[in-house]
Formats: C-alpha cells, structure tokens, sequence
C-alpha cells in the first residue's frame, strides 16, 4: 500500500506577484526551493492564509535569493501579493519508509521570504 506524505514544505511566505496572463504555475526563488527539496514542474498544493483558498499547480523556478512567489495563470486569481501562502509537496511511499521520512519544512521570514 501507497501512502501519500509530506515530502517538503514552504511554511507561510508572502506572495510578492500575481500574474494573470501567464500559462499557470507557482514561480518560486530557487533558493527556497533547494531549501525544501522542490524541484521544477513538480506539483504542490498551495493554501491561502489569508482568504482561506486551497489550489494546486506546478513549479517554475524564480531568480535566487529574490524572495520572488508569483501566482501565474487562473491561480493568480486567488491570491493577492502580500498574502501570505503555504506551500506543500507531497510524496507517494510505501508505509515502512513513511514511517520513518522526515519532510524538508522551512520556515523563511514572511517579510522577506528570504531563509533565516
């Protein structure tokens, strides 16, 4: 049996742009996504702190060390810059390797979305 698990975990950044008239996806500072152990196209679950929204998309890679989450396409429509965003990656795994799997979580300051 599969168990689908937290594999990484962007806690609480600010969303810096929302870009309607794009193809879709998160863009997201390459270094924040090193940290989390993300990788480009990969897909993640976002949830909106700020007005409760809950939407998936994929990864595009953002300039190092800007801080940059920019919402693209429809789901630039949830969201407004300054909320602040969790981002989450999850794992298919079989239940002994679950069991023992540690999740990358980071925890950048919100003002900045730069790593602590």
């Amino acid at each position: 049996m599969l168990l689908n698990i937290l594999k990484s975990k962007i806690h609480r950044v600010s969303v810096t742009e929302a870009n309607l008239n794009y193809i879709g996806s998160i863009t997201i500072d390459e270094d924040l996504m090193d940290a989390a152990n993300i990788i480009a196209n990969e897909k993640v679950s976002i949830v909106n702190n700020n007005n409760g929204e809950r939407f998936e998309t994929y990864v595009i890679p953002g300039e190092r060390n800007s801080g940059t989450i920019c919402l693209n396409g429809a789901a630039a429509r949830l969201v407004q810059p300054g909320d602040v965003v969790i981002i989450m990656a999850f794992a298919m795994m079989e239940m002994d390797e679950a069991k023992n799997f540690k999740p990358a979580v980071i925890f950048p300051d919100t003002k900045t979305n730069k790593l602590i």
